[in-house]
C-alpha cells in the first residue's frame, strides 16, 4: 500500500526525509524566555519528521504575551535556538522557528518590565490570560500601533528571522493565524484602524504583506513560511465576516507571486473546496493541519491537495509519532494537565512506542 507520507520531499533547497510536519505547539518551557537544554531535548527527540517547526517565538519583549513563551531578539536567545537546530538537524530532520508576536493577546504580568502590549487597534479581546505572579487576569487593551510602530514591528520580525538563518535555523514561519498580531491586522473585530492599515480587505492584508516582502528580502524567499487561519473565531477574531473568504484568496494570490517557501493552513481551517481553490492558486508548497490521521494525509497527499501534513497534538505524547504513523501503532494520549507547565512532566518523559510495550511487558 502507497504511502505518500514517507517519501522525501524537496522544499526550496532542502530535502525532508518525509512528508510528516510537526506542528508549533506553545509549550510554556522558556524560563527567563530563553531556548535551554530541555527544549533541545524535547524538539530532538521529535526529530523523525521531515520538518519541526519550533513553537510561536516572541519577536520583541512587548511579544512575549504568555507566560514562559520563548524570544528570538537577544544573541543569547538565538544562540540557544541554534543549538537547538543542530541538534534536530543532526537527527536528519530540518527545523524552522514560528515567529509570533502576541498583540493584543496577553498581559503585562508576562511581559518584561518596560514593555506594553500594541495591537492593530486599542480594543481588549474578550478573555482571560495566565500570568504566574497573578493568576487567570483579563486581557487589557492594548496600544494601538503608530506608523513608528509600524516600522519597529516590521523591523522586529525581520532582526528574529535574521537571528535565526545567522544561527543555523533553517527557515521561520511568520504565524499571521489564531488570533495573534499579524492574524489581528487580518480581522475587523481586532482591526478598525481608519489609515492605510484598515477597513477594506486590501488595507488589512497591507501589513501582513510588508513583513512578508521585509522578511523574503532579509533571509530568501525559500526560507519564509506563513500560517493562516481563516474562519477561525480564536481569540476573540469574527469568523465568517463578510468578504473573509475573498480577502484569503487575495492573501493567497499575493503570497503566490511572491513565491515564498510554504503557506502553513491550521488547524482545519481550509477544507473541501477552498482547499481545492487554494491549490489552484498557490502552486508551491502547501501545509495542511487539523485532525489528521495517517490514511487521511495520505490521501491528500496523493491527490495532489497539499504537500505536507502537519500533527500538532499527538506529537505532544508521542515524540516517535512518524514511526508509529508508518507502523499503524498506538496513538498515545496527551495529559491536558500539563501542557504548559514548567518543567520535564508531560513534555519529555512521553514513552516511544519501544519503552511504552516495556513497561506493558513489566
Amino acid at each position: 500500500m502507497s504511502q505518500p507520507l514517507f517519501t522525501p520531499y524537496a522544499l526550496g533547497p532542502i530535502t525532508l526525509k518525509n512528508r510528516i510536519v510537526m506542528a508549533p505547539l506553545t509549550r510554556s518551557r522558556a524560563l527567563g524566555n530563553q531556548p535551554n537544554d530541555l527544549m533541545r531535548e524535547y524538539y530532538t527527540q521529535r526529530a523523525g519528521a521531515g520538518l519541526v517547526i519550533a513553537e510561536g517565538t516572541a519577536t520583541s519583549p512587548e511579544g512575549l504575551g504568555y507566560a514562559r513563551i520563548p524570544g528570538l531578539f537577544t544573541e543569547e536567545q538565538a544562540r540557544g535556538w541554534g543549538d537547538i537546530a543542530r541538534a534536530v538537524q543532526g537527527e536528519g530532520s530540518h527545523f524552522f522557528i514560528q515567529l509570533m508576536h502576541t498583540g493584543r493577546i496577553g498581559h503585562p504580568a508576562n511581559l518584561p518590565v518596560g514593555a506594553g502590549m500594541v495591537a492593530p487597534s486599542a480594543i481588549a479581546a474578550a478573555g482571560e490570560m495566565w500570568t504566574d505572579s497573578a493568576g487567570m487576569q483579563p486581557h487589557p487593551a492594548p496600544k494601538a500601533a503608530t506608523a513608528d510602530d509600524l516600522v519597529r514591528l516590521r523591523n522586529d520580525h525581520v532582526r528574529a528571522a535574521e537571528l535565526a538563518v545567522a544561527n543555523g535555523v533553517d527557515g521561520v514561519e511568520l504565524h499571521a493565524a489564531n488570533g495573534y498580531l499579524l492574524g489581528q491586522f487580518l480581522n475587523p473585530r481586532s482591526n478598525q484602524r481608519t489609515d492605510a492599515y484598515g477597513g477594506s480587505a486590501e488595507n488589512r492584508l497591507r501589513f501582513v504583506l510588508e513583513v512578508v516582502d521585509a522578511t523574503i528580502a532579509a533571509i530568501g524567499k525559500a526560507r519564509v513560511g506563513i500560517r493562516l487561519s481563516p474562519f477561525n473565531p480564536f481569540n476573540d477574531l469574527e469568523s465568517g465576516f463578510e468578504g473573509e473568504r475573498e480577502q484569503f484568496l487575495a492573501l493567497i494570490g499575493e503570497l503566490s507571486k511572491r513565491g515564498i517557501g510554504y503557506v502553513h493552513l491550521a488547524g482545519g481551517s481550509v477544507t473541501g473546496d477552498l482547499l481545492q481553490e487554494t491549490r489552484a492558486i498557490f502552486p508551491g508548497t502547501i501545509i495542511v493541519n487539523g485532525g489528521y490521521d495517517a490514511a487521511r494525509a495520505d490521501a491528500d497527499l496523493a491527490a495532489g491537495l497539499a504537500d505536507l501534513v502537519a500533527f500538532g497534538r499527538h506529537f505532544i505524547s508521542n515524540p516517535d509519532l512518524p514511526e508509529r504513523l508508518r507502523m499503524g501503532a498506538p496513538i498515545a494520549e496527551l495529559d491536558a494537565d500539563t501542557l504548559y507547565t514548567p518543567g520535564a512532566a508531560g513534555y519529555t518523559d512521553y514513552p516511544r512506542l519501544d519503552e511504552s510495550q516495556a513497561l506493558l511487558a513489566d
